[in-house]
């Protein structure tokens, strides 16, 4: 070693994620023994690292040369032995405690007394792996993220027993590497799986109690919420034994009820129905669901927009895009085929509905707006709660309608209503008459989560919103997402959601609350 630097390093398991983390280091020009537990794992291990790097010469993105040169650096064995000059080892074995301490038993046995020993654990304990060794204080956690040649984030975390000068030169090679390293300490899950699996979860829950449909919630979470896909989707590509694995992980150690596994998630894991890897999870994969549907484009709906402020603006603005003729006087609301309620206020809500349903024709569809999304009270306060269902914009610019029908809707109405959004040039989603109704009962209480670990010092915004970017591919991280939501908003709807469920996790963080009274943003 020359410095605080690591020249050698060695990689034990070689599946996607050992390979993937071996390529990574020979490509950043280090000496990498790589080590398998016998010949045939190490023949598929070596497949791995050449089917990986062969991908990035047919895209163009690596030379033949190059390829050559990362390989060069790579030295495949058997033997543990072959470490003892390694200056950090990388363990990468599947996530299994006992399996993990055996490996660092022999590391201790094989490797020099002044080697950093790291895990690429995702969810264990890094400490239960550190207390077993005989140097507790050379051992880190580097959590890589799958595919790791691509993926920016690596998560270092260091326990109470690790030197900080081990964790700064793990984060340092980190950094060296092209990567984008957030230092935080042992915590189950760290920052980005404990994040993205109790909304994962959630998602799973909400399909089992019937609150929407698997389609309508993966739709809801990419067209109102902006991720790159739904939840479902992610977790049969995931894997749904490792987001079980994942998730029995940290529930051990935070007994929180957002990551006890959906019994619906077991159930499919029991079955083997893995998800991508078995041909079948959430959704299955051995024929296509993507054909589409062709429909023929039918002429805008009459709207009735009623009420003052921003979300009013909103929508008559999508009607008149969609070239949706919009009355907003009693004589007007009489011809509509459909009234939407914007108003901002519920005071002002209730008031503007009377109104409004006193001109309306028998027949005419009523949308009640409501930050909590329960409408079944604006609707009995109408006097005809069979016309009315519940409508959610996540963004009033964009293309998502949440549609929740109550339980007196009556079901022609619903599905009229949904025929009348979609005139309107809207992707439509229904749901259950609840808090929330898709976006935000999944969204604010992840966000929430964020708050809450911002709220503890586990770690800062800056850290938080890089792992959810850089590790889960997230358009903008959950701090930056509160800031634009607003702290209010957020703690307005986690309230409703509270109130509904009684969940103590979905109580506001108390840091969110402090904002929102203050009127200042997180950051």
């Amino acid at each position: 070693m020359t410095g605080g630097s690591f020249n050698r390093v060695g990689v034990v398991g070689l599946g996607t994620m050992g390979a993937g983390i071996a390529e990574v280091l020979a490509r950043g020009g280090l000496a990498v023994v790589g080590i398998e537990v016998n010949r045939e794992a190490l023949e598929r291990g070596r497949g791995n690292l050449e089917s990986s790097t062969g991908r990035a010469v047919k895209r163009g993105k690596l030379s033949e040369d190059a390829q050559r040169e990362i390989l060069g650096r790579i030295t495949l064995s058997t033997d543990f032995a072959d470490l003892g000059d390694c200056d950090l080892v990388i363990e990468a074995v599947p996530e299994r405690l006992d399996l993990k301490r055996t490996v660092f038993a022999e590391l201790d046995r094989v490797c020099r007394d002044d080697a950093v020993l790291a895990t690429n654990t995702s969810s264990l304990s890094v400490t239960n792996i550190a207390a077993t060794t005989g140097r507790p204080t050379k051992i880190v956690g580097v959590h890589f993220f799958n595919p790791a040649p691509v993926m920016k984030l690596v998560e270092v975390i260091g326990t109470v027993l690790t030197e900080p000068e081990a964790v700064a030169r793990v984060a340092a090679l980190v950094e060296g590497l092209g990567k984008t390293p957030v230092t935080i300490g042992d915590r189950a899950g760290f920052v980005a799986n404990r994040l993205l699996f109790g909304y994962l979860n959630q998602a799973a829950t909400m399909l089992e109690t019937g609150h929407a449909t698997r389609d309508d919630i993966d739709a809801a979470m990419k067209a109102g919420a902006g991720l790159p896909m739904g939840p479902f989707t992610l977790m049969d590509l995931i894997g749904l034994d490792t987001c079980l694995e994942v998730l029995d992980a940290i529930y051990a150690e935070s007994r929180d009820r957002r990551h006890a596994a959906s019994p619906l998630l077991r159930e499919l894991v029991t079955a083997g129905l893995l998800g991508r890897k078995t041909g079948r999870g959430f959704y299955t994969y051995d024929k296509s669901e993507n054909a589409e549907e062709e429909t023929a484009q039918a002429a805008a709906p009459t709207v009735g927009v009623v009420g003052v402020g921003p979300l009013a603006d909103a929508v008559a603005a999508l009607c008149d895009r969609a070239g949706a003729r919009v009355g907003d006087s009693a004589a007007k609301l009489a011809g509509c085929d459909l009234i939407i309620e914007a108003a901002e206020d519920p005071e002002a809500a209730r008031a503007l509905l009377s109104a409004a349903v006193r001109a309306a024709a028998p027949g005419t569809v009523i949308a009640v707006t409501s930050v909590d999304g329960s409408a079944i009270r604006q609707a009995m306060a109408t006097g005809r709660p069979s016309d009315v269902v519940g409508l959610h914009l996540p963004d009033p610019a964009g293309a998502l309608a949440e549609m929740s029908a109550t339980v007196a809707t009556a079901p022609d109405v619903a599905d009229r209503a949904e025929d009348l959004l979609a005139r309107l040039g809207l992707t439509v989603v229904r749901c259950r008459d609840r808090a929330g109704f898709i976006v935000d009962a999944l969204r604010l209480p992840y966000l929430n989560d964020a708050a809450a670990m911002l709220g503890a010092g586990y770690a800062d915004a800056d850290s938080i919103d890089a792992a959810m970017r850089l590790g889960c591919g997230y358009p903008t991280g959950p701090i930056a997402d509160l800031d634009r939501i607003g702290p209010e908003r957020a703690v307005t709807v986690l309230r409703a959601l509270h109130a509904e469920t009684r969940d103590p996790a979905l109580a506001p963080a108390p840091l969110l609350v402090e904002h929102a009274t203050a009127g200042k943003p997180l950051r």
